[in-house]
């Protein structure tokens, strides 16, 4: 049977989807919280760059996948106005849920689907813009994915990827550091779950570099692939264009 990494762990392959889900099920209520706890707030700032870079116009119809809480659906709508829509989708059903009661709570009403990537219930041609953060590196097939991400867009469509990536070598220690030691103790006081925690520090690790996903964006059959590097490589934003 195939392996796949879950974490440091080798698992099967069909068996990852579950156990991701787990991780996700156990931290949804806590997310926006910690999130702002782990990044120092700096994932509000990472957002906003992604969505400056993404330049909805009005009208655009974008699909925001693993959507979670909703922080990038919310800010996409306010872009697209009455004639554009979001369509806010995760794999996950609790973290979805969290996302929509908070839009709601916004005032704003969004299509919203349990969904997997890699296997998209949308037409072909059919978005301008495809939005992913931190999302990608819990997925199984990755290729698969960004293969279904090109598919769904129009010809000319952007993707964007903004996900934890390759920090620069000088800031390496320190982050290693941080990622092992005071995250799953931030986890364990604050979200009482520490092993949640302790897997997404290692699943940053297994996640392909700046290069290694700019390669497999191209592969699944993106033109133009560049990416920006945010706070040192913590994280980078992929930007793909659809022949």
């Amino acid at each position: 049977m195939s392996q796949t990494h879950f974490g440091f762990q080798s698992v099967d392959e069909k068996d990852k989807a579950k156990r991701v889900r787990g991780v996700f099920d156990s931290v949804a209520p806590k997310y926006d919280i910690m999130n702002d706890l782990m990044s120092m707030g700096l994932h509000r700032a990472w957002k906003a760059y992604t969505v400056m870079v993404a330049n909805v116009q009005e009208g655009a119809q974008v699909l925001d996948i693993a959507g979670g809480t909703g922080d990038l659906a919310l800010a996409f709508a306010k872009k697209v106005g009455k004639t554009g829509r979001v369509v806010h989708t995760d794999i996950n059903e609790a973290m979805l849920r969290e996302g929509r009661d908070r839009l709601i709570n916004a005032g704003v009403v969004l299509p919203t689907f349990v969904c997997d990537a890699e296997k998209l219930p949308f037409p072909d041609n059919h978005f301008d813009v495809v939005t992913v953060a931190f999302g990608l590196r819990n997925m199984t097939h990755k290729d698969a994915a960004l293969k279904e991400m090109n598919r769904v867009l129009k010809p000319s469509g952007k993707l964007l990827v903004l996900e934890f990536s390759k920090i620069a070598k000088p800031l390496s220690k320190v982050y290693d550091w941080y990622s092992f030691n005071v995250l799953p103790k931030l986890g364990k006081l604050v979200a009482g779950d520490d092993a949640s925690y302790r897997y997404l520090a290692e699943s940053i690790r297994m996640h392909p570099s700046q290069e290694e996903l700019k390669a497999l964006m191209k592969t699944a059959g993106f033109g133009h692939v560049d990416f920006h590097n945010l706070t040192g490589g913590v994280v980078a934003l992929h930007v793909g264009i659809k022949c």
